[in-house]
């Protein structure tokens, strides 16, 4: 062997002894397994978003190269949506609307027999008296006077009335169904007297009311008023207890009488079940009018103003207005 040969080994030899001793040096290469601690578990948020994109398709269907990943992000928190609580409804305190009452039921009968209006032979004088007067309200001192009621009696001059509990005056009711009998009177040839003129005026005083009637020579005189009872309902018919004008006009007045109730009772009225004996018909001592009359005279309570049935039936125009055809038929009749 030269020595150019040698000196080629020995370096060869070098070599491989140099790189042996450099190899275990080097730490070893651990894998997981037994004897080595478990790789780490992630800790982040299960729900957070995948830090590598998903691949995607091309648009001939082939897949792409997955993007690098990213660095990953905390997750963004948000806020928890609430949901709103239903908020109390208020309480309506308002009342609750009743349901009106229904009408009440008019005392009256149906009738089908239309009421006698005889037109009378010769000249006849009938006298009207409407109860009371609007004015009277108003002068205390004038009404409340004392004047004659007859039998050595004394009472207030008059009076202001009643009237239903929705405010229809009496005063009012007796002055209209007043003038309904006059124009159904009129129209039969008979001459009507009436006591007031209008229904704004005070008095006049029950004395002279008898007196209109007296002076006028009337063939009938009829009172006209609505009761203000506080039970019961219907009309009924008075006249005088007494005989003020004698026997023969106290037997007229009594004829005058039955001949407006049954007039009365042939228009559907009901007859009043609260005065006198229970049928309509009463006889007094107490009132001016009556006991200073020398003529056939009576006065009609038309109905109670104080009952639903009736006030209803007062308080409507057609109401009055058979109202005083009854009683222009009964006056008639009486008259024939």
């Amino acid at each position: 062997m030269t020595s150019r040969a040698h000196a080629w080994l020995l370096a060869g030899v070098l070599a491989g002894v140099l790189a042996a001793g450099i190899a275990g040096c080097s730490p070893e290469t651990t894998k997981p397994g037994a004897g080595s601690p478990p790789a780490p578990t992630s800790t982040a948020d299960p729900a957070a978003p995948s830090s590598v994109a998903p691949s995607r398709s091309t648009s001939s269907g082939g897949p792409t190269t997955p993007t690098q990943p990213t660095e990953a992000t905390q997750p963004t928190r948000t806020a928890p949506t609430s949901t709103p609580r239903p908020r109390p409804q208020p309480t309506d305190t308002r009342a609750t609307a009743t349901a009106p009452s229904p009408k009440p039921t008019l005392h009256r009968t149906s009738t089908t027999a239309p009421l006698p209006m005889p037109t009378l032979s010769g000249h006849r004088v009938v006298v009207l008296d409407p109860g009371h007067d609007g004015g009277n309200a108003g002068h205390p001192s004038a009404i409340n006077k004392l004047v004659p009621a007859g039998y050595g009696r004394y009472k207030a001059c008059n009076t202001v009335g009643t009237e239903t509990y929705a405010g229809y005056a009496e005063h009012a009711f007796n002055w209209d169904v007043a003038q309904r009998v006059r124009s159904i009177l009129r129209a039969h040839g008979v001459t009507v007297v009436m006591t007031r003129n209008s229904d704004t005026g005070v008095g006049p005083c029950v004395n002279v009311r008898a007196e209109i009637g007296n002076e006028a020579h009337a063939d009938a005189e009829v009172s006209i008023h609505g009761d203000g009872s506080l039970q019961g309902n219907g009309f009924h018919v008075i006249r005088a207890d007494g005989d003020p004008g004698g026997p023969v006009i106290a037997g007229d007045s009594e004829r005058l009488s039955v001949a407006v109730h049954s007039a009365m009772i042939a228009a559907g009225h009901s007859p009043a079940t609260y005065s006198g004996d229970g049928d309509g018909y009463d006889v007094r001592s107490d009132l001016g009018g009556l006991n200073l009359s020398t003529q056939p005279s009576i006065m009609i309570e038309c109905g109670n103003m104080r009952d639903p049935g009736d006030a209803a039936t007062m308080s409507s125009a057609s109401g009055r207005q058979d109202i005083a055809a009854a009683i222009a038929s009964g006056i008639l009749s009486y008259l024939d």
